[in-house]
Protein backbone atom coordinates (compact mmCIF):
# COMPACT_ATOMS: atom_id res chain seq x y z
CA UNK A 1 0.00 0.00 0.00
CA UNK A 2 1.46 3.25 -0.89
CA UNK A 3 2.68 5.67 2.01
CA UNK A 4 0.59 9.34 0.95
CA UNK A 5 1.43 12.12 2.69
CA UNK A 6 -1.93 14.01 4.22
CA UNK A 7 -0.88 17.22 5.75
CA UNK A 8 -3.81 18.56 7.91
CA UNK A 9 -3.74 22.41 9.06
CA UNK A 10 -6.56 23.99 11.09
CA UNK A 11 -7.18 27.84 11.94
CA UNK A 12 -9.82 27.08 14.41
CA UNK A 13 -10.39 25.52 17.73
CA UNK A 14 -11.10 21.48 18.23
CA UNK A 15 -9.04 19.88 15.87
CA UNK A 16 -6.45 17.70 17.73
CA UNK A 17 -4.66 14.91 16.90
CA UNK A 18 -7.12 12.20 17.07
CA UNK A 19 -9.21 14.65 14.55
CA UNK A 20 -6.11 14.93 12.38
CA UNK A 21 -5.95 11.12 12.60
CA UNK A 22 -8.93 10.68 11.65
CA UNK A 23 -9.04 12.70 8.68
CA UNK A 24 -5.50 10.90 7.59
CA UNK A 25 -7.06 7.72 8.01
CA UNK A 26 -10.12 8.78 5.67
CA UNK A 27 -8.34 10.52 2.50
CA UNK A 28 -5.96 7.87 2.25
CA UNK A 29 -8.80 5.37 2.08
CA UNK A 30 -10.06 7.14 -0.33
CA UNK A 31 -7.19 7.26 -2.61
CA UNK A 32 -6.69 3.60 -2.23
CA UNK A 33 -10.23 2.94 -3.15
CA UNK A 34 -9.69 4.54 -5.81
CA UNK A 35 -6.54 2.82 -6.93
CA UNK A 36 -4.31 5.48 -6.36
CA UNK A 37 -1.02 3.27 -5.69
CA UNK A 38 2.17 5.97 -6.92
CA UNK A 39 2.30 8.03 -3.57
CA UNK A 40 0.79 11.20 -3.51
CA UNK A 41 0.60 14.38 -1.10
CA UNK A 42 -2.73 16.13 -0.26
CA UNK A 43 -3.11 19.18 1.85
CA UNK A 44 -6.23 19.98 4.26
CA UNK A 45 -6.92 22.85 6.15
CA UNK A 46 -9.85 22.51 8.76
CA UNK A 47 -10.82 26.15 9.19
CA UNK A 48 -14.22 28.55 9.80
CA UNK A 49 -16.95 29.95 7.54
CA UNK A 50 -15.63 33.11 7.42
CA UNK A 51 -11.85 32.25 5.82
CA UNK A 52 -13.71 29.32 3.63
CA UNK A 53 -16.05 32.25 2.58
CA UNK A 54 -12.74 34.28 1.56
CA UNK A 55 -10.96 31.26 -0.05
CA UNK A 56 -14.32 30.95 -2.07
CA UNK A 57 -14.45 34.16 -3.25
CA UNK A 58 -10.73 34.98 -4.06
CA UNK A 59 -10.27 31.57 -5.76
CA UNK A 60 -13.95 30.80 -7.46
CA UNK A 61 -15.38 34.42 -7.56
CA UNK A 62 -18.05 33.13 -5.01
CA UNK A 63 -18.98 35.23 -2.36
CA UNK A 64 -20.23 32.64 0.05
CA UNK A 65 -19.28 30.17 3.02
CA UNK A 66 -19.14 26.52 1.62
CA UNK A 67 -18.74 22.77 3.57
CA UNK A 68 -15.55 22.04 1.34
CA UNK A 69 -13.32 23.01 -1.93
CA UNK A 70 -11.18 21.25 -3.79
CA UNK A 71 -8.12 22.61 -5.66
CA UNK A 72 -6.65 19.75 -7.97
CA UNK A 73 -3.33 19.80 -8.99
CA UNK A 74 -4.04 18.08 -12.21
CA UNK A 75 -7.07 17.74 -14.68
CA UNK A 76 -7.87 14.09 -14.40
CA UNK A 77 -11.14 12.42 -15.70
CA UNK A 78 -12.55 9.58 -13.22
CA UNK A 79 -10.53 6.66 -13.10
CA UNK A 80 -7.22 8.25 -13.87
CA UNK A 81 -4.42 8.00 -12.00
CA UNK A 82 -2.37 11.40 -11.46
CA UNK A 83 0.80 11.01 -13.69
CA UNK A 84 3.94 9.34 -11.93
CA UNK A 85 6.02 11.60 -13.89
CA UNK A 86 4.96 14.70 -11.90
CA UNK A 87 6.10 13.41 -8.96
CA UNK A 88 8.45 16.29 -6.56
CA UNK A 89 11.70 14.51 -7.14
CA UNK A 90 12.98 15.50 -4.07
CA UNK A 91 10.23 13.71 -2.19
CA UNK A 92 8.32 11.23 -4.21
CA UNK A 93 5.01 12.47 -4.15
CA UNK A 94 2.89 13.62 -6.47
CA UNK A 95 0.78 17.03 -5.67
CA UNK A 96 -2.82 15.79 -5.73
CA UNK A 97 -4.01 19.54 -4.74
CA UNK A 98 -5.34 21.07 -1.52
CA UNK A 99 -8.62 21.02 0.42
CA UNK A 100 -10.48 23.24 2.33
CA UNK A 101 -13.33 22.43 5.26
CA UNK A 102 -15.04 24.38 7.12
CA UNK A 103 -15.71 22.80 10.64
CA UNK A 104 -18.41 25.24 11.28
CA UNK A 105 -20.49 24.06 8.49
CA UNK A 106 -19.53 20.44 8.61
CA UNK A 107 -21.14 20.83 12.22
CA UNK A 108 -24.33 23.02 10.98
CA UNK A 109 -24.52 20.08 8.35
CA UNK A 110 -24.12 16.65 10.44
CA UNK A 111 -26.84 18.60 12.75
CA UNK A 112 -29.14 18.58 9.86
CA UNK A 113 -28.33 15.24 8.71
CA UNK A 114 -28.78 13.96 11.84
CA UNK A 115 -25.19 12.58 11.80
CA UNK A 116 -22.14 12.77 13.80
CA UNK A 117 -19.55 15.75 13.20
CA UNK A 118 -16.73 13.05 12.35
CA UNK A 119 -18.84 11.27 9.83
CA UNK A 120 -19.44 14.58 8.08
CA UNK A 121 -15.81 15.29 8.02
CA UNK A 122 -15.23 12.30 6.88
CA UNK A 123 -17.66 12.58 3.76
CA UNK A 124 -16.21 16.10 2.91
CA UNK A 125 -12.93 14.76 2.81
CA UNK A 126 -13.91 11.81 0.55
CA UNK A 127 -16.09 14.07 -1.83
CA UNK A 128 -13.12 16.35 -1.65
CA UNK A 129 -10.53 13.45 -2.56
CA UNK A 130 -12.80 12.28 -5.88
CA UNK A 131 -12.70 16.27 -6.84
CA UNK A 132 -9.11 15.80 -6.70
CA UNK A 133 -9.29 12.92 -8.79
CA UNK A 134 -11.41 14.26 -11.30
CA UNK A 135 -15.00 13.33 -9.88
CA UNK A 136 -17.64 16.01 -10.73
CA UNK A 137 -20.90 16.81 -9.68
CA UNK A 138 -22.15 19.82 -11.86
CA UNK A 139 -25.02 18.04 -13.65
CA UNK A 140 -27.33 16.09 -11.86
CA UNK A 141 -27.04 13.23 -14.41
CA UNK A 142 -25.14 10.76 -14.57
CA UNK A 143 -21.42 12.48 -13.65
CA UNK A 144 -23.26 13.43 -10.33
CA UNK A 145 -24.23 9.43 -9.47
CA UNK A 146 -21.30 8.36 -10.56
CA UNK A 147 -19.49 10.83 -7.73
CA UNK A 148 -21.95 10.05 -5.26
CA UNK A 149 -21.91 5.94 -5.68
CA UNK A 150 -18.44 6.04 -4.84
CA UNK A 151 -18.79 8.43 -1.72
CA UNK A 152 -21.42 6.19 -0.65
CA UNK A 153 -18.87 2.93 -1.19
CA UNK A 154 -15.92 4.48 0.26
CA UNK A 155 -17.96 5.47 3.47
CA UNK A 156 -19.34 2.12 3.72
CA UNK A 157 -15.81 0.69 3.66
CA UNK A 158 -15.04 3.47 6.02
CA UNK A 159 -17.76 2.23 8.45
CA UNK A 160 -19.77 5.35 7.97
CA UNK A 161 -22.90 4.49 6.25
CA UNK A 162 -25.62 7.12 5.96
CA UNK A 163 -28.37 6.54 8.42
CA UNK A 164 -31.06 5.02 6.66
CA UNK A 165 -34.45 7.07 7.23
CA UNK A 166 -37.82 5.25 6.98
Amino acid sequence: MPEHEIIISADVPGVDDGLRSFLRKVIRAALNAEGVETPCEVNALVTNDAVIRQINLDMRGVDAPTDVLSFPMFDLTPGDKPPEEDADPATGLIPLGDMCISLERAKAQAKEYGHSNRRELAYLAVHSVLHLLGYDHLDEGPEKARMRGREEDIMAELGLERKKTT
